[in-house]
């Protein structure tokens, strides 16, 4: 682990953070940063304990003078999301996270962070070992699974916190604060498929569509990114439509909560259609970069001829159903809210198309505010994939948190943020799905708040977290420790 990062300021912070991201910590794979977890309370002399679906709950009493304080829960989740670029050999299970400081950014070599939830795992760290800092009566909360399912959080059983104040730490820009979130569900089509012998006189080529910036499904869906889902479909579309291009193989897009950036298909033509072909899809190539070159400049799409051809491939009845099926699914911004400016109520990420073997696999994560919406525009794509022959699952809901205009914990953050900084700050509700609402439903009578320091390009390898904004962010916690509410 680079000592450039240790040696950054706040100390306790970034420390706590580079011994965390030593550490694996793949979402559903969490063992090992559990152990650490345990091991970490345990060294401490706290009351450490581990529940049933694998949260860890740590407890340390208050400080002295601070024993009248209201107790707070004190939350952040383990799991982070793992995307490397193509080019960077890195092996997630085994490896830790990489990282080096680029002017007033901690950056990671060709993956992901990890600062999507760490640094607000490393903050709770810090203080729990902190023999100097005061602070009241604190349960730390660490999450398991929040990026794929949320199930650390719908986990967690009523009565093991006695908090009356949750600050939850996972919210990525740091002159705002978060009253509210999206829910979500996860859409998956499904159907098989006949394979064809590939026809006489066919060539094989290889899309490959690439470079994209990705980013957060829920944070980002509102910029216009390329998704590579989207973007291959059209391909393939055009390709079907003029050429008769048959399908061997889809691969695109990774996890739910990541807008995809890659996709790779192995598809035929006849062989008579050759040279128009190629001619054909650099035209569309072409219009695609110039549609998106403001916002995607590396958008990078290749068309190679391969050495061997497949040798089977898409029934072509149900391929013309995958790619109309695909083209009317709704990506991106469905609806913004009414109620708050600016702020994306529901959308849709296609994250994830497969297509081997036989079997097709659409994953969807549908975000929304407002529930009735939610399910408005997952039936849609339910509709769009029946039509050709899908089965489609809701899976994983999960439920937005509504935002509490009257919370005394925010009146306290407000204050304390327009003193350090001479300015108000953002209050406001994200797209993002955070686990307060899934935690209200087992604490309905807890004040919630989310806040953290400035991090950009979360589920991507762009992912980077600002050194002075956790400084800013650092001073804020500490204040912010200080000024919790006298209990009642």
């Amino acid at each position: 682990m680079s000592q450039e990062i240790r040696n950054l300021e706040p100390k306790a912070l970034w420390n706590k953070f580079a011994d965390l991201n030593a550490v694996p910590r793949p979402s559903k794979k969490e063992e090992r940063v559990i152990a650490f977890m345990m091991e970490f309370g345990q060294k401490l002399g706290l009351p450490t304990v581990k529940d049933h679906v694998g949260n860890v709950i740590i407890k340390k009493p208050a400080t002295l003078g601070m024993e009248n304080r209201k107790t707070i829960v004190m939350q952040s989740h383990l799991d982070m999301v793992h995307q490397k670029n193509n080019d960077t050999n890195f092996d997630f299970d085994t490896q830790g996270i990489e990282m080096y400081v680029d002017g007033d950014w901690v950056r990671a070599k060709g993956t992901t962070l990890g600062a999507d939830n760490g640094l607000g795992v490393a903050t709770i760290m810090a203080i729990l070992e902190s023999t100097n800092i005061p602070h009241p009566a604190i349960e730390a909360l660490f999450t398991i699974d929040e990026e794929t399912g949320m199930t650390g959080a719908m986990g967690l059983q009523g009565g093991m916190l006695d908090g009356e104040i949750l600050l939850n730490l996972d919210t990525e820009e740091d002159d705002e604060i978060d009253i509210g979130c999206a829910g979500g569900v996860d859409v998956t089509a499904t159907r098989t498929y006949n394979e064809e012998e590939t026809p006489e006189g066919s060539v094989g080529y290889t899309i490959t569509v690439k470079g994209l910036k990705g980013g957060h499904s829920g944070m980002d869906i509102h910029k216009g990114l390329g998704n590579a889902n989207k973007i291959m479909n059209r391909l393939l579309f055009d390709g079907f439509e003029n050429f008769g291009l048959q399908i061997s193989e889809i691969s695109g897009g990774s996890l739910r909560n990541a807008i995809p950036r890659e996709s790779v298909a192995k598809v035929i033509i006849a062989a008579i259609y050759d040279e128009a072909f190629v001619f054909d899809m650099q035209e569309i190539i072409n219009e695609i970069k110039a549609e998106f070159k403001t916002m995607e400049p590396n958008l990078t799409i290749d068309i190679v001829k391969s050495e061997t051809t497949p040798a089977k491939v898409m029934d072509l009845g149900v391929q013309e159903g995958l790619l109309r099926a695909i083209y009317a699914a709704h990506n991106g911004v469905y609806r913004m809210s009414a109620d708050m400016t600016d702020l994306v109520e529901t959308s849709n990420n296609i994250a994830r198309v497969i297509v081997k073997d036989g079997e097709i696999s659409i994953q969807n994560l549908t975000r929304s505010s407002v529930e009735s919406s939610k399910f408005d525009l997952a039936n849609a794509l339910r509709s769009a994939y029946e039509l050709f022959g899908c089965e489609v699952e809701f899976t994983g809901s999960y439920p937005g948190w509504t935002p509490n205009v009257k919370s005394e914990i925010l009146d306290v953050l407000t204050s304390i943020y327009e003193k350090q900084n001479g300015s108000k700050p953002n209050v406001v509700a994200c797209h993002a799905g955070l686990e307060c609402g899934i935690l209200g439903t087992n604490y309905p009578n807890m004040d919630m708040i989310s806040f953290g320091p400035t991090i950009h390009g979360a589920h991507s390898p762009d992912e980077r977290a600002s050194i002075s904004s956790a400084q800013k962010y650092w001073k804020f916690v500490l204040e912010i420790l200080q000024n919790i509410p006298v209990k009642k």
